[in-house]
Order: structure tokens, then sequence, then C-alpha cells
């Protein structure tokens, strides 16, 4: 996922530290020479085991700046590291502010990020400190309001460089906790153990990277084909909570099967967790891995060519995109996902994984995923439906039922209402039958002053009917009006009918 590494510039983080061993004597190491360390650090370790992680760099005092936008190229952005000029105080609102800025830009409010916050551990005096932040959060604030909790999925870890008994740290390590608590999730404040050297803040960030960027490997398997895969970005556990249950920390299994393959255009684009690039990795041949022999990959390292090592990736990446089909994966006990080919330019495709919802019944139009199965196993004698499914129970949304976004969506009912009712006797039918409709709906949503006002409509056009308009009109919009305001109408079990007039069919 993207990481935004956020560093305090404030003049604090200038203050001399003493290194102990790690440094020569004539050299001055500043907060700031270990705080640039640490991140380089970070960099080299998402270098090597995360290369397709975009990073971008913010630096904050009383205002912030984006010094490196997210990119990939991490020897530029070391290079922007090294020419970093002090400013003023710190101020973890406007960084904060800045992040959000930086990211909804960029990804909008549905991609998962991480955010590294690099600061001395001085939370800052005065009005812009961290404290009065905290203070003053639930204040109604429309211009500027406080950001947290992020608008998007978000993961705060805070770093600060100072060692334990700094008595800035003692009074700013509360506050960072309240800070990480509002941000939510795995989010964390980390501190260097003990003294502060160049080996500790390294240890420091080498614990951050270890717990947050940790790459997933597994194993794909169709039939007796198979290879070791890795997923960027690591899919995250998935938790959620519903009115009747609760699922939490449920992951991916690490041996992911192929159960069958579907047309592209019958999947369409069903409801999703997250997408992840499948990248093939070196598969030995062993009894539960049909990858390469030891004989057949040291043949292919003496001719010097990794294309001609035979790969499981390859063939059905080639075959998927050729047949415009997606291959159906089961993921874990009753959790399933696609693959397919996905091309971001006309010239260069991938291999991907997008994960649906826990569930065999998660893409209507396909049925329960336990009845899919060849064309060839089903009965002659039964007939092979064809997708889209129709779900077998009626579902709420084909009732029509009004939808009033606007104001316009009710202006419009009611005119075509009071239209049918110009054209009584001939409409009652569809009078009484949009009339209730109207009813039912704001009855449903508790709009019960639309009742009262409908009635006060239909009596204020029984006065201004043109005469050559048929009688009925004004008896079943008087009937209409009455009706609305008693009691009777407020129950959805019951309909307002036609009062029986001599021009009513029935009576004919």
């Amino acid at each position: 996922m993207p990481t935004v590494i956020a560093l305090d510039v404030s003049l604090s983080m200038r203050r001399p530290v003493s290194t102990g061993h790690d440094a020569p004597s004539s050299e001055t190491v500043t907060r700031h020479h270990l705080a640039v360390q640490g991140i380089n650090h970070i960099l080299h370790y998402l270098q090597v085991n995360s290369k397709l992680e975009f990073v971008s760099l913010v630096v904050f005092s009383s205002t912030y700046e984006l010094l490196c936008p997210f990119t990939r190229d991490y020897d530029m952005m070391r290079s922007r590291l090294q020419s970093i000029e002090e400013r003023d105080k710190t101020c973890i609102e406007t960084a904060l502010h800045g992040i959000n800025t930086v990211i909804m830009s960029e990804w909008g409010n549905t991609t998962a990020c991480q955010i590294i916050l690099v600061t001395d551990g001085n939370p800052g005096v005065g009005p812009m400190s961290l404290g009065h932040s905290l203070n003053h959060m639930h204040l109604e604030r429309e211009s500027n309001p406080f950001p947290l909790p992020f608008p998007y999925p978000g993961k705060l870890n805070i770093v600060c460089i100072a060692p334990p008994q700094d008595s800035g740290l003692k009074y700013g390590l509360p506050l960072y906790q309240r800070l990480v608590d509002l941000a939510g999730g795995e989010s964390a404040v980390l501190v260097p153990d003990g003294q502060l050297s160049k080996t500790t803040v390294n240890n420091c960030f080498q614990k951050l990277a270890e717990s947050n960027y940790i790459s997933f490997q597994g194993y794909l398997k169709c039939g007796s084909l198979g290879s070791r895969i890795l997923l960027s970005p690591p899919p995250m556990s998935y938790n959620k909570k519903t009115d009747f249950e609760s699922i939490s920390g449920l992951a991916l299994a690490k041996t992911l099967e192929i159960c069958g393959f579907i047309s592209v255009a019958d999947v369409g684009s069903p409801s999703s967790i997250s997408r992840h690039l499948i990248l093939p990795l070196p598969t030995e041949k062993t009894p539960s891995m049909q990858g390469i022999s030891l004989d057949e990959e040291s043949d292919g390292e003496d001719n010097g060519d990794e294309g001609k090592s035979p790969s499981f990736c390859v063939l059905l990446h080639g075959a998927l995109k050729v047949e415009n089909m997606a291959a159906l994966c089961l993921l874990n006990n009753n959790w399933y996902g696609f693959i397919y080919s996905w091309a971001d330019t006309k010239k260069k495709s991938n291999l991907m994984l997008t994960l649906l919802e826990p569930g065999c019944d998660v893409v209507p139009w396909l049925g329960n995923f336990n009845d899919l199965g060849t064309i060839d196993s089903a009965s002659k004698n039964v007939e092979v439906l064809s997708f889209p499914l129709k779900p077998a129970e009626k579902r709420s949304y084909s009732q029509n039922a009004p939808s009033w976004i606007r104001q316009v969506g009710l202006q419009s009912d009611i005119q075509k209402i009071l239209r049918h009712a110009r054209k009584l006797p001939e409409k009652t039918q569809n009078f009484y039958k949009e009339l209730n409709r109207l009813r039912r709906a704001a009855l449903s949503m508790g709009f019960v002053e639309l009742l009262e006002g409908l009635a006060s409509i239909f009596e204020r056009e029984c006065t201004l009917l043109p005469p050559n308009l048929h009688l009925d009109c004004t008896i079943q919009m008087g009937h209409v009006a009455e009706m609305l305001r008693k009691p009777y109408s407020r129950e959805l079990k019951n309909n307002i009918t036609p009062v029986r007039t001599q021009f009513h069919k029935g009576d004919q």
C-alpha cells in the first residue's frame, strides 16, 4: 500500500545528541541526522523486500511541503533528504492536513495507505501544539476540521527520535498515544530502546518495517500445475462486523487453488475488497509443488536465459488473456476471488487477483459458487442456465420504490398523480395506485408531513379545476384529502380506495 513519510524539520530536530561510540568525536550528530538515517534504512528495506511500494516524502513544521511525490525511485528520495533545511516550530495537525491532501489527491478515499510520522517527541507549545489541537478538536470548525480519523483506510505510525528519559517525550507520549487511538487500526508509537544512537534508531525503523511491510508468499495451484507467487501489495486480514456476526482476522491461505474458469463478460464488476498483482517466484519441484527440478534449474542457469524456464503463471496469464476468461480461485474456507489479465496500457498487461467478500453467494448474477460446474457435467435432460441468474426471491428494488434524492424527484411524482386526477374517472385505477405508492414511501421514510401537504394540494386543486373537467375529479380529490388526514392512512397495510359514485364503472 502507498506510504507517506512525514519528517519534522522544526528547530528542535537540530539538537545535538550524544551517540556514544557510534560516531567520531569530531562529528556532531543531531536528531535530524538520526531521523534521516532511519528513513534511509526503511527505504533500503523497501528496495529489497517491497520494490513495488510507492513512497512519498513530506516535511513539516508550522507548514508542510511535499518534498517528493509518490514514486518508486528511492535513490531520488535519498538525494532529497540530504538537502533539507530547518524551519520553525512543530505543528502535528498541519502535518496531518498535508498528508491527507497528498493522499486524497493521488489515491482517493478507498486506497489503504500507511503514514510514518518522524519527530523528536516534542509536541510543541502554544496554540499550534498537539495538546492544544487535541483539546479543541471537538469544537465546530467547518473550514478546517480535525484531520483524524483519516478519510481513507489509513495506519499511522509515529517514530519519536528521543531517549526514554527525555522530558519532552514524557509529556508528549500520552498525546501521541491519543493521536494513534484516533487514527485507529494498528497504529502505534515507536521509541528507540535505550540511549539515542545510530544503532538504536536503525533497530527502531527495522522493527517498524518488519511489522508493516510483510510480503505475502504463497502457492497458486491448478490441478497438477502450480507455482510459488508473491502478491503485491500484501493482502490485509479481513475484519467486518454485522448485525448478527463478527468476522475478524480472516487471512488468505498459503495455498490458493483455482476451481474453474468463467468468461470475463459473465463476471462483470462485482463488489470487491482489494486487488493485488501476482508475481511468480522460483518454484522447486517437490511432492507438494510442481515446479522445476534442480537439474532443469541448473541447466537454465548454464544457458543464462531465465525466459526459457517454464512458468505456470506465464501460462495462466497468456491463456486468460487470449480466451478472455477469469479463474475462480479458492482463497480460504468459503472465501473466493477472481484471477484475470488486466492491462494498464495497451502494450503491457499483468496477472491480477481480486478478493471478493467472504461467502459463496456474493455475486448475485452468478448464484452460489457451490452450484457452479462444467457444461459437460450437467445432465442432458436439465436445461443449462445462462448468466445472469435471476434470484428466486423478489428483490426489494424490483418494486420500483420512489427515490427522492433531489426536490425535483418528489415534485415529478406529485405532478404525475395530479395528471391522473384531471383524467378521472378513466384514470381512477392509475390515480389511486400512484397515490398509495407515494403514501407508502412517505410512511417508510417517516415523512408524514408529506401526507398533510398532499391533502392541502388536493383541496387547492379542487378550487382551481376548470369547469370542463368531469365532476368525479372534485369528488375523488376531496375524498383523498379527507382520508390523508385520518389515522387510517398512517398504517402501511391500509390503502386508500376510491369513493363510490354514480360515475364509478362498478355502478354503471
